[in-house]
């Protein structure tokens, strides 16, 4: 069997599948390819009469697919603020949309009044490390992440020595901060928001519910921030929210004694907020 033809039977494999991802069956197939064979992409335009070797092993991995296991579970890879993350199964998958939150908290930090020593960060629920590496890798923050999951905070540790930072990040197993002393200029957090009984693609549903529900609302643990924030005196607070929580968390973020903005994804939906605790001296 050819590598064209290999790629066409593929196709055939997943494209149930990828109508429920909405993946374009081609690209994952060509993905699916590159996984199996570790070669470039280029490398499959050149060779498409060539025999594929093992066309079984690269079967396997279209079924896995057909399976609804998430391409970046497979590939052990996802994109990400430009850059190519480990992942793992276990582990919260990156969202394009957190992109955004990553650019507030970059706002935040270079608009601190000056200062002795870099701005301090502290991450709520670190998963596989992206927010606080990007951080670490576009400011002088020092952070400190934390993660309830073992996988997780391996993951993070992973990805902050592939991108060089591990020494300005720190990670430490514990719910919020609860292990974690000092006070800090910023605190970002992509909980997890999605309500329980909210229905989920059965890709998603692969990804780890501890990463995804937060609660029977959904918000519960968004709300647990806002306090950790105001009784840790943090000065600013950033964080990824569900479409339909906005009225919810600002009317908890006024209480708490936050000023906040509230900011939409590409697609229109409100995805998050920055806030300004007004009872901090800066």
């Amino acid at each position: 069997m050819t590598v064209n033809d290999a790629l066409k039977a593929a196709v055939s494999q997943i494209a149930s599948a990828c109508k429920i991802s909405g993946a374009n069956p081609v690209r994952v197939a060509k993905a699916l390819l590159v996984r199996h064979l570790g070669v470039k992409i280029e490398w499959i335009f050149l060779n498409l009469n060539r025999e594929l070797e093992d066309a079984d092993g690269y079967f396997a991995l279209a079924k896995r697919f057909a399976n609804h296991e998430p391409l970046e579970y497979i590939t052990g890879a996802a994109g990400f603020y430009g850059l190519i993350f480990n992942v793992k199964k276990g582990v919260l998958i990156p969202r394009p949309e957190t992109e955004i939150l990553v650019e507030k908290s970059l706002e935040i930090l270079s608009n601190l009044p000056a200062r002795k020593g870099p701005p301090l960060v502290a991450e709520i629920g670190v998963g596989s490390g992206i927010i606080s590496i990007c951080l670490a890798l576009n400011s002088n923050a020092k952070i400190i992440a934390s993660d309830i999951s073992d996988d997780a905070l391996n993951l993070a540790r992973q990805n902050a020595a592939k991108f060089g930072v591990e020494d300005r990040i720190e990670f430490v197993k514990c719910a919020y901060l609860d292990q974690i002393c000092g006070q800090f200029d910023l605190l970002v957090s992509n909980p997890p928001y999605i309500a329980q009984d909210y229905r989920l693609d059965k890709f998603v549903l692969n990804e780890p519910h501890e990463a995804l529900f937060g609660g029977a609302a959904g918000d519960e643990i968004l709300k647990n921030i806002v306090l950790v924030a105001k009784n840790r005196g943090v000065k600013y607070l950033a964080c990824e929210m569900g479409y339909d929580q906005k009225a919810s968390l600002e009317s908890m973020l006024e209480f708490s004694g936050f000023e906040a903005e509230f900011y939409r994804d590409l697609a229109g939906f409100d995805r998050g907020f920055v806030a300004r605790n007004i009872f901090t001296n800066f």
